[in-house]
């Protein structure tokens, strides 16, 4: 395949280093052959700042970037930790153009809800006060705190299966989404005056801003929503901001992005949860649209986790039958996948532990490529 703009690597579960580590292998192979400059993971792109800051300058401390510059507890992965160790390395002495960058991707989210939007909206407003025409902003500081309130009301759990307990259309809320809108407005239409009086990190900072507070202040409206396409609106909004920091980290150079596999699928994705079904674009499909043959996907598979319980694959799966090739670690062509598969369609495989979501044989034409792993061992 060629050398696209976004080359996606999508993992079957999270947590296994073994994974991670073929993960550290394909980037710094991408960087020393292919120019890639840029790593993305499926982690708060707002905390991603914080890990990016560190392995340019060096500034700060490594057990504190791991704690507060990744979410849903990636920064305890020793496979994580080694990346970041090895891009700070990687940039010591390396004039900018040739250093590494670290990115998170996804938006302030986590299973369980939504962050608060006064990071980021505040942070917008900062900037805009700092550069643009203070005419042109009627909205000052202290107003944005009032109607953002306490933290802990945006933040709270039980939104996501009780609507009634989301704050998203409340009036605070529906005015902070009609200035968040504003704000943003604001940066696109100033933008030749903007950018001629900031940095470039600075202007790119504002606009990832203005993407992640319009995103929250929408998720946080359709928590509360009580329409049976709900979840289907939730799954979409998270989507769609993935999407759109994907297609941002690209403009700057190719981007090698990390997540699982569902984020990154061609097909439209579908889930039941609390026995209604969902459908809705993943990023990678937003992506794919945008950019066509820029897109790549290399899905990963793997044959054992034997410590979650998933043991040898039934040598019908598509798993079983790179289970039984020599090499623990190979990667697979589509075309030559065909050749080793015989034709044949294979059955899917079930896996015992809810944690791991094994190929599914129907999307195989969907991929560029396929990374098979053999066995994945508790570290």
């Amino acid at each position: 395949m060629n050398t696209p703009r976004i080359l996606a690597l999508g993992e079957p579960t999270h947590g296994e280093d073994t994974l991670l580590a073929v993960r550290n292998d394909l980037f710094r192979q991408q960087v020393e052959e292919a120019g890639y400059r840029t790593i993305a993971l499926e982690s708060d792109c707002l905390m991603g700042l914080i890990a990016d800051e560190y392995v340019r300058s060096g500034a700060g401390d490594l057990d504190e970037v791991m704690e507060r510059g990744f979410s849903h507890d990636f920064g305890r992965s020793a496979g994580n930790r080694e990346l970041v160790r090895w891009m700070r390395s990687h940039n010591e002495g390396r004039p900018e153009p040739e250093q590494v960058r670290f990115a998170g991707f996804d938006g302030p989210l986590e299973m369980a809800g939504a962050a608060s939007p006064r990071e980021s909206l505040t942070a917008l407003h900062a900037f805009l006060a700092a550069h643009a025409d203070a005419d042109l902003l009627p909205w000052d500081g202290e107003t944005l705190d009032q109607l953002i309130g306490d933290d802990a009301r945006w933040t709270e759990p039980a939104a996501m299966m009780d609507p009634s307990r989301s704050v998203g259309r409340t009036a605070d809320a529906q005015r902070l989404r009609l200035i968040a809108d504003d704000l943003a407005a604001l940066l696109a239409m100033q933008a030749p005056q903007l950018i001629s009086t900031s940095s470039a990190d600075e202007w790119e900072r504002a606009q990832l801003h203005a993407r992640t507070a319009t995103g929250l202040l929408r998720y946080h409206s359709w928590m509360a929503d009580t329409s049976p396409g709900r979840m289907a609106q939730l799954l979409g909004t998270r989507a769609s901001m993935m999407a759109a920091n994907l297609l941002a980290l690209a403009d700057r150079g190719p981007v090698l992005a990390y997540a699982h596999n569902a984020h990154f699928q061609r097909p439209k994705s579908s889930i039941r949860m609390g026995g209604l079904p969902a459908e809705w674009w993943s990023a990678g499909a937003m992506v794919s649209a945008r950019l066509g043959a820029d897109y790549g996907v290399l899905a990963m598979a793997l044959g054992t986790i034997r410590h979650r319980g998933v043991e040898t694959p039934d040598p019908d799966t598509v798993e079983g039958v790179l289970y039984a090739l020599p090499e623990d670690r190979r990667l697979i062509d589509v075309r030559q996948l065909g050749d080793l598969l015989g034709g044949e369609v294979r059955a899917a495989r079930v896996s015992p532990w809810f944690g791991y979501a094994p190929l599914d044989p129907r999307h195989l034409g969907d991929i560029d490529g396929l990374v098979f792993v053999k066995d994945c061992f508790e570290h």
